[in-house]
């Protein structure tokens, strides 16, 4: 059993480390179906349940300094890539479809839990809301939201799996009803004029291979020293039984990670960096967690299915209501549920002329995200 804080963090950076060769080198199956960080986190959660470190005093404390000062140098590199002015062109429809969606995954959340709140524990609310982050942004979103209302370790474990599944499902439905956009379109009498004179830029990816260490390295003292100055000021800011001095952090960290997208520090953006940081958090969160009650898991994520019906149900119904089509919908609906990662792949499906507007909502999730996850969050914990 490994009792050293050093061994503790040097045993999960190197399952970290394991975790992204194997996302990017190899080729299995169960990839296509379970997201990394899913894996991830059951990894770790299995070997801190088989006592592979000790839950000490030492080991304890150098997780809560870690996971304090990792988390908003997270949040502010995954919010460096934010294209502020592209999301700002976004046509007036699609923002306004977007916001729709939103809006009806909140409603969803807010629905659900009332059904599911005799058979959840009492501090379930919490978990419900980090999830709403999720499905509002992604998984940065709800790490961040988990961590500002301290959100139970086991109960984030069900709500990943949860996560993950309902996702999953959610995206092959979504692709498989493409084909028939015509049919829908004319129940909803929607006009499809607008994608012929969409304009849009393509966004450029960031190649990994292109990336300096000088820069790197840049952003390391950057996003490090943000972190620091976001755990100076908290401090001083007001709090109450649910704006916590860690909700503040996460706030501010959001803030400056969206002017850092309109600076110079754009240019340094990492996404391997960015994405090293959340799998650390994925994973210092995972080993304080485990299998205990394992039987409630299947609750959670009928609780996601349930959410995503009547996710579905209400966004039919404004698309009725407000004559959209499928397309801006499904693609509205896949940037807050499936973020960057499967928006662009619906927009595709469509038409590969549409791949930027599924890019640019899906970062407008990351934006709001955890706005919107708080707010859900709040609401929750008063009903």
């Amino acid at each position: 059993m490994i009792e050293s804080g050093f061994l503790y963090i040097l045993m999960l950076l190197m399952i970290v480390a394991f975790a992204i060769f194997a996302e990017k080198k190899l080729t299995y199956k169960i990839f296509q179906y379970l997201p990394i960080v899913v894996i991830l986190y059951a990894l770790v959660m299995t070997l801190s349940f088989f006592g592979l470190w000790s839950k000490n005093e030492t080991i304890t404390d150098i997780y809560k300094v870690s996971k304090s000062y990792i988390l908003p140098a997270m949040i502010f590199l995954m919010l460096l890539n934010s294209d502020i002015e592209a999301i700002y062109k976004l046509s007036a429809k699609m923002l306004f479809t977007f916001f729709l969606a939103m809006g009806s995954i909140m409603l969803s959340f807010i629905g659900t839990y009332l059904l599911f709140k005799p058979l959840l524990e009492q501090n379930a609310w919490k978990a419900f809301g980090a999830l709403s982050g999720s499905w509002m942004g992604g998984t940065a979103n709800m790490v961040a939201i988990a961590d500002a209302i301290k959100a139970d370790e086991i109960q984030m474990g069900y709500v990943l799996i949860s996560d993950s599944l309902n996702y999953t499902l959610w995206v092959m439905l979504l692709l498989a009803i493409a084909p028939y956009a015509k049919y829908f379109n004319s129940w909803s009498q929607a006009k499809t004029d607008y994608i012929a004179t969409l304009e849009l830029k393509k966004e450029e990816n960031v190649k990994d291979s292109k990336e300096k260490t000088k820069n790197i390295i840049t952003l390391v003292v950057v996003a490090l020293g943000i972190s620091v100055a976001c755990q100076s000021i908290a401090p001083f800011l007001p709090t109450s039984d649910f704006v916590s001095q860690t909700t503040w952090v996460v706030i501010i960290a959001t803030f400056l990670g969206l002017m850092g997208s309109m600076s110079v520090l754009k240019k340094l953006y990492s996404p391997t960096l960015a994405t090293t940081l959340l799998y650390i958090i994925i994973a210092l969160i995972a080993s304080r967690a485990t299998l205990e009650d394992i039987d409630k898991a299947p609750l959670y994520i009928l609780a996601g299915s349930m959410i995503l019906i009547l996710h579905m149900l209400i966004i039919i119904l404004f698309a009725k209501i407000f004559k959209l089509d499928l397309f801006i919908i499904g693609v509205a609906s896949l940037a807050n549920i499936g973020g960057v990662a499967s928006a662009p792949i619906l927009a595709g499906a469509y038409s590969k002329t549409l791949i930027p507007i599924g890019v640019i909502m899906a970062m407008l999730g990351y934006i709001v995200g955890t706005f919107g996850g708080l707010l859900v969050a709040k609401i929750l914990s008063i009903l």
